[in-house]
């Protein structure tokens, strides 16, 4: 138990530190390879990784809205809202997140909603791993919405336009830009190239 309460301690100070840091970097367009060389966690133990990894994935979440353009009235807006849609897996991970990237541009908002209707006025949906087939119904709802979608890859065929990948201890992520251009999106190039993989759009 004693271990275990460490474990817990050190996750806590560690995932402090890296908001902390990431806070300092803001969204400097420039600080990416920084910012993405940071987000990784030691795999001491999955119950000190976990928290870790959400904090991660937390921080990639708020930034990912100052890489995308939203078409017609959800564009020029400079309020960008991020919902966490079924199960929380951030806690407050996700609020220290957001308030950490105010103040850049483009004002975040952040709402937790249990089901997600097609007007629900989200501009970022956040679709966690556990709940599958509520997960694709969400996101077959949002088709052709101007809405990003981002979902934890666990699964074959995982819902979604960027989806969360483990790789070599880090959290990576994939883009289907062809799911993007069909939801009106452009992403940044630079969002592109830090992709471990891009589905091209027109499915070239």
């Amino acid at each position: 138990m004693e271990t275990l309460n460490r474990q817990h301690r050190f996750t806590q100070r560690l995932t402090q530190r890296l908001l902390q840091r990431l806070r300092r970097l803001s969204c400097r367009a420039a600080a990416w390879p920084l910012v993405l060389g940071l987000l990784a966690w030691p795999a001491v133990a999955p119950v000190a990784a976990e928290p870790l990894e959400f904090a991660v994935k937390a921080t990639y979440l708020t930034k990912f809205a100052f890489y995308v353009d939203w078409p017609g009235a959800a564009g020029p807006s400079p309020t960008i809202t991020l919902c966490i849609v079924g199960d929380d897996p951030f806690g407050s991970l996700i609020d220290d997140a957001v308030a950490a990237h105010q103040g850049a541009g483009r004002t975040l908002v952040l709402r937790r909603l249990k089901t997600l209707a097609r007007d629900a006025g989200c501009q970022i949906v956040y679709l966690g791993a556990e709940a599958r087939a509520a997960a694709a119904a969400a996101a077959d709802s949002l088709r052709g919405s101007p809405v990003l979608v981002v979902s934890d890859a666990r699964h074959p065929g995982s819902p979604g336009i960027i989806h969360f990948v483990i790789q070599d201890n880090r959290v990576r992520f994939t883009i289907d830009d062809d799911a993007a251009a069909q939801n009106g999106l452009s992403i940044s190039a630079k969002l592109l190239t830090l992709a471990l993989s891009v589905k091209p759009r027109g499915g070239r």
